[in-house]
């Protein structure tokens, strides 16, 4: 399985427009963070979690030419803007896109893509709705676990697929979502800056998180601009745990 990092920004990504903060104003690509997405391939099934205002962009930065579904964490947003973009795969395919979505989500997809689901255009994207059981379920043969967490007030999903595990946007992880991270050798888990944030964790206590897992390896995402640049934070975290960036790859 190989997971490639999609995108690791926040809802603005890095730089954000018209800061001219230390990080933002960094010349390493490894400050240069698309809206958070992540890409999971196997040698019979691609999927993306989220697709937000950058899709197009990581889309094409990574030549994806298949993709067999979107699941969606949540409808912020940054996390469902770019669905537009899945009629290139609709006109490859000749088949609509699967979007796995629990019903709330679902909901604010059919808002925000009325037009999608009215049917009355040419040329509109083709979105296939399906439902994420509470328990587990299957892609073309890839199982995945629901893990409720909670970004503030809302109920959000991170995903586990066997011993790899993707948790964006939470702040709390209740304990029976815990449980289902027990023997997770691969965790990435949000972290938005290091001081305390209303709705997201900040690093020190996705650090206190990934110890309670205790992975092989840990990656963080969802990373703001206050965070700091790459090398400097990275060079204060422990080993086992990284931030990660644009276009890192993972083969598990």
């Amino acid at each position: 399985m190989k997971i490639t990092f999609l995108g690791t920004g926040t809802s603005q990504g890095v730089p954000v427009i018209a800061c001219e903060c230390h990080t933002c104003t960094s010349e390493d690509p490894k400050d240069k963070r698309l809206r958070t997405s992540l890409m999971v391939q196997t040698d019979y099934v691609t999927i993306v979690f989220d697709a937000g205002p950058d899709f197009r962009q990581q889309m094409l930065k990574e030549h994806v030419i298949k993709l067999d579904a979107i699941v969606l964490t949540h409808e912020h947003k940054d996390h469902i803007a770019g669905m537009d973009d899945v009629r290139a795969f609709n006109f490859k395919s000749q088949d609509a896109i699967d979007i796995y979505a629990e019903p709330s989500v679902q909901e604010a997809v059919k808002r925000e893509y009325k037009y999608v689901f009215d049917n009355r255009y040419a040329g509109i994207p083709r979105m296939r709705l399906n439902n994420i059981p509470p328990d587990e379920f299957e892609i073309k043969g890839l199982r995945l676990i629901p893990i409720r967490v909670k970004h503030k007030e809302l109920d959000i999903y991170g995903f586990r697929i066997g011993s790899f595990a993707y948790i964006t946007d939470a702040d709390y992880i209740p304990e029976a979502s815990m449980e289902k991270l027990i023997g997770v050798k691969y965790l990435v888990i949000n972290a938005l800056r290091k001081q305390k944030h209303s709705s997201h964790f900040t690093l020190s206590e996705a650090v206190e998180h990934i110890r309670k897992v205790s992975p092989r390896k840990a990656y963080i995402t969802h990373i703001g601009h206050q965070m700091g640049r790459h090398k400097e934070v990275s060079d204060e975290l422990e080993p086992g745990i990284m931030l990660a960036y644009d276009g890192l790859t993972l083969t598990i």
